[in-house]
């Protein structure tokens, strides 16, 4: 595919952004509690969709399965559970510590462990070359960027007390919001193995006559359906245990319903979108492409929490320190991703 560098990069930018505020709509949830919503957006953004996408785009979808490896096939799969379970504990970590230091935090983590999980598997060797040097140096990079924000999270958390902040509907500690969200940013890049080992199937794909667009979804159509299984069973618990099953029906269902739809097309559209941009950008689509992608995910998260008052009644200096927590970790993913130009 010919190179359009300007279009994919404005590409990638608006899907940042679609991703990056997937979780405002959660915000205005009235009657539903958290897993009412988080079921609806799941079921939506990795089921419906994903496979409506991979039968409507894909020829001969069941055709590309049945030729392609079981071990092709098994990855995806295996990998999509174990992010699965990330993007669950995503969503408890947005309610533990707000939407603006939960993207931070996690896309930061997700950006380094997508690196160099990958890096590690496939070729080791790359650690002494430009690209690893480079991961190894974004590392305490990130690490300084983590520490301001928990800095300005503990500020944020004592300035807060007794002022009526934003209602949450799960209670947890900052200390152990900000760990939920650690092992999210680690776990949540596990996507990247599956692509990565699911060549076969994008193969299939187009020997059976899907573009190069197109192609991924049948790949993201095992990766996220295996990935919507940890999600059902943690809400489907917390359906029981709260006795909030009634609520799918109750007044106010139609409203609620379409917040959790709202989501699950914000997120998908910013990872369809993403997918499409870096294949416009072409070489360095996946390196300077994704370094946007996370800036991008990371300025609008925090955007919208100042504006829907995640930082109510703090005081400049700890707002200070939270600019500077983004600036750190924005320098990191930079860091990070310049590897991609060696």
């Amino acid at each position: 595919m010919t190179e359009h560098f300007s279009l994919g990069m404005a590409i990638i930018f608006v899907s940042g952004a679609l991703n990056g505020s997937f979780a405002l709509p959660m915000k205005y949830a009235r009657r539903w509690s958290w897993e009412n919503t988080w079921m609806v957006f799941v079921l939506v953004a990795l089921i419906v969709l994903p496979w409506g996408l991979a039968a409507g785009f894909v020829p001969h979808l069941g055709e590309v399965y049945r030729q392609a490896p079981g071990r092709a096939l098994a990855a995806p799969v295996a990998f999509g559970f174990l992010w699965g379970i990330a993007q669950c504990t995503f969503g408890i970590g947005i309610e533990a510590v707000g939407m603006a230091l939960a993207f931070t935090v996690v896309s930061g983590l997700a950006c380094l462990s997508g690196s160099l999980v990958p890096l590690l598997v496939m070729d080791p060797g790359e650690l002494i070359r430009p690209r690893g040097i480079l991961l190894l140096v974004s590392i305490p990079i990130l690490i300084g960027g983590l520490f301001f924000y928990g800095k300005a999270g503990r500020r944020r958390e004592g300035e807060q007390a007794g002022k009526s902040p934003a209602k949450s509907r799960v209670s947890y500690s900052l200390k152990a919001g900000l760990g939920i969200c650690i092992f999210t940013g680690i776990v949540g890049s596990a996507w990247n193995l599956g692509f990565a080992f699911s060549g076969p199937v994008l193969g299939a794909s187009v020997a059976w006559g899907a573009g190069p667009l197109t192609s991924t979804y049948a790949v993201w159509a095992l990766i996220l359906s295996a990935g919507f299984i940890p999600n059902l069973f943690y809400c489907a618990y917390l359906l029981f245990r709260n006795h909030t099953w009634p609520r799918f029906v109750g007044k106010g269902s139609p409203r609620e319903t379409m917040l959790g739809v709202a989501m699950a097309l914000l997120w998908l559209s910013g990872i369809v979108g993403y997918g499409i941009g870096a294949t416009f950008v072409g070489k360095f689509g996946t390196s300077v492409g994704f370094t946007l992608f996370i800036a991008a995910q990371i300025l609008t998260s925090n955007a919208l929490g100042m504006l829907t008052g995640e930082w109510k009644e703090t005081s400049a200096r700890t707002r200070q320190i939270l600019t500077a927590a983004v600036a750190v970790t924005l320098v990191s993913v930079i860091v990070l991703n310049l590897g991609g130009l060696f």
